[in-house]
């Protein structure tokens, strides 16, 4: 159902999202995230960042999440793009885009999805400071980001 591609190339989120009502009037909501490289992070200035997967596994993790959000919602498709390799900030990271009957459902898949992808597919991000190269850890608000999904399922809990 999903498509998934972790790749080095850019890509062009219009296109992609367009992807997912081409041809089908059934859709009747689309939903996206894309995530963008800042040029700081925790009050540290950063020049560019170097992202890392195990090629295989982060792709089958990511139609793992697209799985479990399609038997959550109803969505009728989705696009999970994550780039790797170096990066500079202003570039596009990632893209997150679901199609619905329903802006509910689209709305939710899409936030449960990218939310799984932070804590649970194999990517490790290097960036680079004015002080050296620096790995970034894990955070404890995106667990309790994901976390939330696992207290109820729908996606209804407080935050």
């Amino acid at each position: 159902m999903a498509t998934v591609r972790v790749q080095a190339a850019d890509f062009d989120a219009g296109a992609e999202l367009e992807a997912l009502t081409r041809g089908r009037a059934d859709v009747g909501a689309v939903a996206s995230f894309v995530g963008l490289v800042r040029d700081a992070n925790d009050g540290q200035p950063i020049r560019g960042m170097t992202l890392e997967h195990y090629p295989g596994m982060t792709e089958q993790a990511l139609q793992e999440i697209c799985a479990e959000a399609g038997g959550r919602w109803k969505i009728l498709d989705a696009v999970v793009i994550h780039r790797v390799g170096p990066l500079v900030p202003g570039e596009r990271i990632v893209l997150v885009g679901v199609s619905s009957a329903h802006r509910g459902e689209a709305f939710a898949a899409c936030e449960f999805i990218m939310d799984y992808l932070k804590t649970r597919a194999p990517f490790w991000k290097r960036e680079d400071t004015p002080g050296g190269p620096r790995w970034v850890e894990a955070r404890s608000s995106d667990d309790t980001a994901a976390g939330r999904w696992d207290e109820d399922p729908a996606g209804a809990a407080k935050r």
